[in-house]
């Protein structure tokens, strides 16, 4: 029944089955079905379907990436609706060229040579930095990680902190830009790119010296990107306790540094640790980027669509 609604052009049918491909737990995971079927529901008038229809064109989710079609249905769905204006306003504020990357090239500081560090003083605007905090604080929880004898989520063994991702659902194109943004800071693609974190480090929150390369990992997470979101805090520096190198960015700077060896072997020079917050919220977003394109495994369907 579903299918057939969605074949007659039912907007909500076509919204619904879209969710299904894109979970991929009922039915196989299909993005360039989603995309097509959001493209759809938009165009029937499903408001929440265009705004993520417009998140995949703008990322390349289930398709090439088409910025010029993506801001496109941003700016149609403007007038009746208050996050495609907040991200209208972010976008035309930021320097990007027709494919909505930056025109111009992050500046860097060079910060270490081993492990390779720089810094990106001003990468973002405060009102960049505002609009992730406001768009990714509603759904920050602490972190947690699944126990692997039990298969529970039990809280996160070194980090004490909250998080959440712009992910499939919560990525919009001022996450888009900005994923851009770090991709010409890294000299990646942004395919390459985890989604984007937000992270909120209450006093006493840590995270303690880890490395963020994986064991055995052969689409190995080669770069993180960290962007300093906040400043009025105390404590929270990012320590490399093998070279000494300690960081503690403005709101708007960012941090970059290689987990891997010229080899693509993890570097211990890159262990390193988010210090306690003494005083104050210590918010970052975080980006792991790897060595190719990132994209989670699919669940196995229940049925065989």
């Amino acid at each position: 029944m579903l299918l057939q609604r969605a074949s007659a052009g039912d907007g909500e049918a076509c919204e619904l089955l879209a969710d299904w491909r894109i979970a991929g737990d009922l039915v196989g995971r299909d993005l360039a079905a989603a995309r097509d079927l959001l493209g759809r529901a938009a165009a029937a008038g499903r408001v929440e379907a265009g705004l993520l229809h417009a998140a995949f064109l703008a990322s390349g989710t289930g398709g090439p990436p088409d910025w010029t079609a993506a801001r496109r249905t941003i700016e149609g769905l403007a007038p009746n609706e208050p996050r495609a204006r907040a991200q209208i306003e972010r976008i035309e504020a930021m320097d990007l060229d027709p494919d909505g990357a930056p025109a111009t090239a992050p500046a860097v500081r060079q910060l270490s040579e081993s492990p390779y560090a720089v810094a990106c003083e001003g990468f973002a605007t405060a009102a960049e930095c505002a609009y992730l905090i406001r768009a990714g604080e509603p759904a920050l929880k602490p972190a947690m990680v699944v126990d692997p004898a039990s298969g529970r989520q039990i809280p996160h063994p070194i980090r004490t902190s909250d998080q959440t991702m712009f992910g499939v659902y919560s990525e919009d194109l001022v996450v888009a830009a900005l994923n851009r943004r770090i991709a010409a800071l890294s000299g990646t693609g942004p395919e390459q790119g985890e989604p984007l974190q937000l992270l909120r480090y209450r006093p006493g929150g840590e995270y303690r010296a880890h490395m963020d390369a994986l064991p055995a990992e052969p689409n190995q997470r080669i770069v993180t990107v960290l962007v300093y979101l906040s400043d009025d805090y105390a404590g929270g520096e990012t320590l490399f306790p093998r070279s000494g190198l300690s960081f503690r960015g403005r709101t708007g700077d960012a941090l970059l540094f290689r987990n891997v060896t010229a080899d693509g072997e993890p570097d211990p020079m890159a262990i390193h640790a988010g210090l306690p917050v003494t005083r104050g919220v210590k918010l970052i977003a975080s980006r792991w980027i790897r060595r190719d394109r990132f994209a989670y495994p699919p669940p196995r369907p229940l049925l065989s669509l």
